[in-house]
């Protein structure tokens, strides 16, 4: 079995809107968790790009390291068979209006 990291990238604004269309994914996320349990490593939301640190060459700067209009704003861990399974796993994951996407995970050594 491979491990692949599913990325999760929403327009934050969508998300600080909140209402009923923000809550409907979010329950979509518990139900996405129940329906794959067995495949699922770990997985977390994000705290808004506000709050994130970049470094790039040794200096140190409050923000995101880029310009953007969708941001990481979560991930999930799983494991699957090939980057076939991996995709129907990643189809399942709940957005309000962002882009999902499946990368595997390098195993050094």
């Amino acid at each position: 079995m491979a491990q692949y990291l599913v990325l999760i990238y929403e327009d934050e604004a969508n998300w600080a809107a909140g209402g009923p269309a923000a809550e409907a994914v979010s329950k979509g996320h518990t139900e996405f968790g129940q329906k794959h349990a067995d495949v699922l490593l770990g997985g977390n939301a994000l705290q808004p790009t506000s709050t994130s640190t970049t470094i790039r060459d040794g200096v140190v700067t409050d923000g995101p390291f880029a310009e953007t209009k969708e941001a990481l704003g979560g991930y999930y861990l799983v494991e699957a068979d090939d980057l076939d399974q991996a995709l129907a796993i990643a189809k399942d994951v709940p957005t309000l209006s962002g882009a999902v996407e499946v990368r595997p995970v390098l195993v050094l050594g």
